[in-house]
């Protein structure tokens, strides 16, 4: 898959590589980008060689330093607004994709920015790194999840203050509050982040998969519920043909414990 305006697809063994790559505007995102990747993230998803995912940012000033202001503040009207909205949900995509998904950010970490890496399983960030959400100054809010993917992330207080205050932090105190998992020096960032996805891709996929999703929607639920759900996925692992569990071709999942029924 090739030939997107904002991004660059590459899939190296079980690892879908997607570079945001506007770096002459700081990969700010805009609706080009929306569309580029809705297209990769629902191949990511339904390709079943792919064990991980990295995303990532080119040049050196920003992994993302927001929207496109000049796209997104000037709203078509609302009818085609929100049929832009359920025909490209980046964002409920993003948090359906069912391999684990990898940040690997430096520099300018801002809005939407924040908010992709956000909706990814884990962060990796460079020592120069840059986070915030500088939309309370423009007047405007969070409208990519923020408000709701911080607080699950770093707790009420930090987020609170991040939100309402824009005060940008640092790689370090990120670290401190649990916004990313490790912290690296800018020219070991690519290879952090793949080892850390190799090592993904070597255990059994369908295990990692269910073991995702255990934990994801587990936090959202009461604790007796999330027991039942890992007891039943657990189960569903068992009946994986064995091929599957080593990552072969096997029995795929029940799509209806995938979607919370």
């Amino acid at each position: 898959m090739s030939g997107f305006a904002t991004l660059i697809f590459e899939k190296k063994d079980s690892i879908g590589y997607v570079t945001l790559n506007r770096p002459q505007l700081f990969n700010i995102y805009n609706m080009q980008m929306r569309d580029d990747l809705y297209q990769v993230l629902g191949a990511i998803k339904e390709d079943r060689e792919i064990r991980a995912g990295i995303i990532q940012g080119a040049g050196d000033k920003a992994f993302c330093a927001g929207a496109d202001l000049s796209e997104f503040l000037t709203a078509p009207s609302p009818v085609i607004a929100r049929q832009a909205r359920w025909a490209r949900d980046v964002w409920g995509l993003f948090l359906d994709v069912p391999q684990p998904l990898i940040a690997a950010v430096h520099g300018y970490v801002l809005g939407s920015g924040l908010e992709i890496a956000l909706c990814c399983d884990l962060r990796i960030s460079a020592e120069d790194s840059q986070f915030g959400f500088p939309e309370a100054g423009l007047g405007i809010i969070p409208a990519a999840g923020g408000s709701q993917t911080l607080p699950r992330t770093v707790g009420r207080a930090h987020a609170l203050e991040m939100l309402l205050c824009g005060r940008l932090i640092g790689a370090r105190e990120a670290w401190r509050m649990g916004l990313v998992n490790q912290v690296v020096s800018r020219d070991q960032l690519g290879e952090t982040a793949g080892a850390m996805a190799r090592k993904i891709a070597s255990f059994n996929p369908e295990a990692v998969r269910l073991g995702k999703q255990a934990l994801v929607r587990g936090l959202d639920l009461p604790l007796a519920e999330g027991l039942n759900l890992e007891r039943r996925l657990a189960g569903e692992l068992a009946t994986i043909p064995s091929g599957g569990r080593k990552g072969k071709k096997g029995a795929h999942p029940d799509r209806s414990l995938r979607k919370g029924k």
